[in-house]
């Protein structure tokens, strides 16, 4: 004898709003973390130059570091790559000049905190005129 079932077939389907709620909270994931351009937002209008370097009246002192991260003060070299090491080869060589311009030029594969480091004493020292010595792009170089 057979047992009639009088329940419905299940009928599979796809209910949506699960999916819904995921594809919403991913739009405003996206929205939120999104990097907006700042530049945009600020309207400037940058000073220009001739791009002719005026003569400098007092040779500047030479801070040179290397892309093992050691110092260099004009022609001699600091004992070790530390802060103290790097102040005491600043003060032989510089003496009691503060006012006298530094050109720190360093390799572009220096680690940057040897960079700090060296801005850092010049700052402790009462360095205040401290320029950073840069290439110019080859694109730069070939331009008229």
């Amino acid at each position: 004898m057979r047992i009639q079932d009088f329940r419905q077939d299940d009928v599979p389907d796809i209910n949506l709003v699960p999916l819904i709620d995921v594809m919403l909270c991913l739009l405003i994931f996206f929205v939120v973390t999104t990097t907006f351009d700042a530049r945009s937002v600020l309207k400037l209008e940058l000073p220009r130059a001739d791009g002719q370097p005026a003569e400098p009246k007092v040779q500047p002192l030479s801070v040179l570091v290397n892309a093992q991260g050691r110092y260099f003060v004009s022609d001699r070299e600091a004992l070790r790559p530390d802060l103290a090491s790097l102040k005491a080869t600043l003060q032989e060589v510089a003496g009691d000049d503060r006012a006298r311009p530094v050109l720190l030029r360093a390799d572009a594969r220096t680690p940057h905190q040897a960079v700090v480091t060296a801005l850092e004493a010049l700052g402790q020292l009462g360095f205040r005129e401290v320029a950073i010595a840069t290439a110019p792009s080859p694109r730069d170089a070939a331009a008229p």
